[in-house]
C-alpha cells in the first residue's frame, strides 16, 4: 500500500492523475455479451438454457428457469432464526429511510386564471432485480433494490439470481426475497439474464428497468440493452476514502479499509490524513489485521493495486483532493465530522465519526448503498426512490388563454421556421 506526500504542487498533480481511471479495452467481453443478447432475443429460452448449461449448471432446463413459491418461502428453514429477526430490522431501517424519500417526492398542479399545468409522479410499472450469484450471498443487494422500488409503487417486480455450483439458489437471498413479498425469482445469471428481462421469453416477462450490480458481463449487457430499457448506472469496481486527522484510531481506520479492498481485487482503499504518525500506524495495523482475514489474498491483490495512504498539509487540502476523487464511500474519522461534511461536494454517501464504519451503511442505516462509482458522483446520487418513479407533464389552455399567446408562440414556430407550428395554434 502506496504512503504518498503531498507538498508541491506537482504533487498535487501527480496524485490527481492516479485517481483517473483507464478505460479498459473490453472488445472481447462486448462481443461475447452482443451474442448472448441477440441470441436471448431470438431464442428466448432456449438460449437461456444454452447458456445456464454452459455457466452456471449442467442440468439446468426450461423447468429450472422460474423458481416456486414453494421454494422460495422453504428458505426460511435453512436460514437461522435469529438471522431472520436481523433482516427484518434491515428491512425495517431500509423502508423507513426510503418512505421519508417518497413524501418528498410530489405531484403538482398550478392554476392560473384561463390555464393550468402541472406534473403527475408515476410509479415505473415493471421492475427486474439482478442480485449476482458467486461467493458471497448478497441479500443486502435484494433489500436495497427491491425496498425503494416497492414504495415508489411498481406494478410488478422480479428478481434474477444464478444457482451456485450445488444447482440451487442461496437461501439468504431467497429468504430475503420473501421478506419483501417477491414471488418471481428466475434461476438466471450473467449477460442472458439481463437479456431476457430487456427482451421477455416465453417464461421470463419484459420490464420497463433493471437494477442490480454484476460482473463486467453484466454491466456491458446492462449498458447494450439502455434503450430497450432503463437501467440504474453503469457501476464500476467499489470504492471507499477516508479523511482522519490524529484524533483517529488506526485500528478503525484499517479496519476499514480492509473492508473495502475485501471486495474485489479490483477495490479502492484510499487514505487522507494530516497525521504522518497515522498514516505509518494504520499502516501496520493493515498488516496486522489482515492476517486473520478470510478473503486476505483479494485484499492483498486490492491493496497492492488501489491501495492509497495520502499525507497532506492540512484538512482542508485532505477535502479538496476527495471533492475531486467523488467517492462512492467517504469517511469522515476527524475530530468535527460535521464541520467538514459542509465542506463536502461530491461523495456517494458520507460516514461521519470514528464509530459509522461503512459497514453501516451496506447492511443497516437505512440510506441505500447503490452508489455512484468511478467520480460519477460529480453528477449522479445513491439509487432511491426517484429511479423508479417518472414525471408526466401536462397542461391545458382553453380558447381565451391561447388567444392572449396566439401570436407569441406563432413568432417562436417561425423563427425556428417550423410553420407548422404556428399554423396549428393560429388554426384555433
Amino acid at each position: 500500500m502506496e504512503l504518498i506526500k503531498i507538498k508541491t504542487i506537482n504533487d498535487w498533480k501527480n496524485v490527481c492523475g492516479t485517481f483517473r481511471q483507464k478505460n479498459k479495452d473490453t472488445k472481447k467481453e462486448e462481443s461475447i455479451v452482443r451474442k448472448i443478447l441477440n441470441d436471448v432475443q431470438d431464442q428466448g429460452d432456449k438460449a437461456l438454457v444454452l447458456y445456464s448449461r454452459k455457466f452456471d449448471h449442467p442440468k439446468f432446463s426450461v423447468r429450472s428457469i422460474k423458481l416456486g413459491h414453494k421454494e422460495i418461502s422453504q428458505a426460511k428453514k435453512n436460514v437461522p432464526q435469529d438471522f431472520i429477526k436481523t433482516l427484518e430490522n434491515a428491512v425495517k431501517n431500509i423502508t423507513e429511510f426510503h418512505r421519508e424519500e417518497k413524501r418528498r417526492i410530489l405531484s403538482w398542479e398550478k392554476k392560473k386564471k384561463d390555464s393550468f399545468v402541472g406534473q403527475r409522479v408515476i410509479p415505473i410499472e415493471k421492475i427486474g432485480v439482478y442480485v449476482p450469484g458467486g461467493r458471497a450471498p448478497l441479500c443486502s443487494t435484494v433489500l436495497m433494490n427491491v425496498i425503494p422500488a416497492k414504495i415508489a409503487g411498481a406494478d410488478k417486480i422480479i428478481l434474477c439470481t444464478p444457482f451456485g455450483k450445488d444447482g440451487k439458489i442461496n437461501p439468504y437471498i431467497l429468504l430475503a426475497a420473501d421478506l419483501l413479498g417477491i414471488k418471481d425469482v428466475y434461476c438466471l445469471g450473467g449477460a442472458q439474464a439481463i437479456g431476457a428481462m430487456a427482451y421477455g421469453t416465453e417464461t421470463v416477462p419484459k420490464v420497463d428497468k433493471i437494477v442490480g450490480p454484476g460482473n463486467i458481463y453484466v454491466a456491458l449487457a446492462k449498458k447494450m440493452v439502455f434503450g430497450n430499457v432503463g437501467i440504474d448506472s453503469f457501476a464500476g469496481p467499489s470504492e471507499v476514502l477516508i479523511i482522519a486527522d490524529d484524533s483517529a484510531d488506526p485500528r478503525f481506520v484499517a479496519a476499514d479499509l480492509l473492508s473495502q479492498a475485501e471486495h474485489d481485487p479490483d477495490a479502492q482503499s484510499v487514505l487522507i490524513t494530516n497525521s504522518l504518525l497515522l498514516a505509518k500506524s494504520v499502516k501496520k495495523e493493515i498488516n496486522i489485521q489482515k492476517e486473520f482475514l478470510s478473503r486476505k489474498s483479494i485484499i492483498d491483490v486490492s491493496l497492492k493495486k488501489n491501495g492509497m495512504v495520502i499525507v497532506v498539509e492540512d484538512l482542508d487540502q485532505a477535502i479538496e483532493l476527495s471533492n475531486l476523487k467523488a467517492p462512492e464511500h467517504l469517511e469522515l474519522m476527524v475530530k468535527n465530522p460535521s464541520d467538514l461534511l459542509k465542506k463536502v461536494k461530491n461523495a456517494g454517501a458520507v460516514f461521519l465519526g470514528a464509530y459509522t464504519p461503512e459497514s453501516v451503511g451496506d447492511y443497516w442505516a437505512g440510506p441505500n448503498h447503490v452508489l455512484p462509482t468511478g467520480g460519477t458522483a460529480r453528477f449522479s446520487s445513491s439509487l432511491s426512490v426517484y429511479d423508479f418513479i417518472k414525471r408526466t407533464n401536462y397542461m391545458s389552455y382553453s380558447k381565451k388563454a391561447l388567444d392572449k399567446i396566439n401570436i407569441e408562440v406563432s413568432k417562436i414556430a417561425e423563427v425556428e421556421g417550423l410553420t407548422a407550428h404556428a399554423n396549428s395554434v393560429k388554426i384555433r
